[in-house]
């Protein structure tokens, strides 16, 4: 990197996802329902959890995790957006960018390794229910937790401060409605092969793992399954593994299409229209998810209803 011509820069502009003033007032309507409906989606679940003796079990604990992490990556990337569509002033201050990328970064990897972590505790609870509780114990579910955490941390500071010691010495313009690697990337006049490079090791190992994990953890879990005697029994061991099925899909799938597609197939306008779903559309779907396809879940939220009704 040649530092000599490196000129500093105190701000960038997040040109968004539109310039017509028509389709912004649609957005600003739409995209304020969406985030209000995450908010309270993934509040909603935290409190539930919590407040339910019955759900203070390993699959709700890294359920309401999961909760969290949608909530602050979601919470990092959608109240700017909205702003931005009504607002004149589409400024983000060099550390707000930073911020913004570094919470963005290390949630969605949290929420990577949660989902991983909770495809291992659906093993637990299949294989051998009757020590279900003594193999997830709290110390195991401290230590899970903590490594998600940690890996997010370790992860978001390698490519927020890869990204933030280049130079922008040209334009200051995001092409896009948040601070993400790839619209930074190609606004920078620095050599940007090392950030090419962590994106596919460090990703492609969180991917790797996390997705390995998974499968690796189903296997077993189908293994499992088909030695129980019962056909009602088997259905309703896979009925409590569809929900995480479900929420693995879209946000693996989502996840690889974003990160790892070639380069040449690369759209600014596509990325923005996928940014948009894994950071609006995931967050508000996972605990819908949840809430319709667990039945204690949906028993927790009738007691609830029928509390506030006494």
């Amino acid at each position: 990197m040649d530092t000599g011509n490196c000129s500093s820069t105190n701000e960038f502009i997040l040109l968004g996802i539109t310039k017509d003033p028509a389709i912004k007032v649609v957005l600003f309507s739409s995209f304020l329902a969406l985030y209000l409906a995450t908010l309270m989606a993934n509040v909603g679940m935290i409190t539930l959890i919590r407040m339910d003796a019955q759900l203070h079990t390993p699959m709700y604990i890294f359920l309401s995790h999961l909760s969290f992490s949608d909530l602050c990556y979601s919470t990092a990337v959608g109240p700017k957006m909205l702003l931005d569509l009504i607002s004149k002033n589409k400024s983000i201050p060099f550390a707000g960018c930073a911020l913004q990328l570094f919470i963005f970064c290390m949630f969605t990897d949290a929420e990577c390794m949660l989902l991983a972590v909770m495809a291992l505790d659906r093993y637990k609870a299949i294989s051998n229910p009757l020590l279900y509780a003594v193999d997830m114990s709290s110390k195991l579910r401290s230590q899970l937790l903590a490594a998600v955490y940690l890996v997010g941390i370790t992860d978001a500071l390698v490519h927020t401060s890869l990204t933030f010691r280049l130079c922008f010495c040209g334009s200051n313009e995001i092409n896009h409605f948040f601070c993400d690697i790839p619209p930074l990337l190609l606004i920078s006049c620095s050599d940007i092969q090392v950030n090419e490079l962590a994106i596919f090791i460090v990703f492609g190992f969180i991917e790797l793992s996390t997705i390995s994990g998974v499968l690796i953890s189903y296997c077993y879990i189908i293994s499992s399954v088909l030695k129980i005697r019962s056909a009602e029994g088997r259905f309703k061991a896979f009925s409590t593994c569809a929900s995480h099925l479900t929420a693995v899909a879209i946000f693996q799938g989502t996840m690889l299409f974003m990160y790892f597609r070639p380069s040449s197939s690369y759209s600014l306008d596509q990325d923005k229209m996928t940014s948009l779903f894994y950071t609006l559309v995931i967050p508000m779907l996972n605990p819908l998810i949840y809430s319709q396809r667990n039945k204690d879940v949906k028993a927790s939220i009738k007691k609830l209803k029928s509390k506030s009704l006494i």
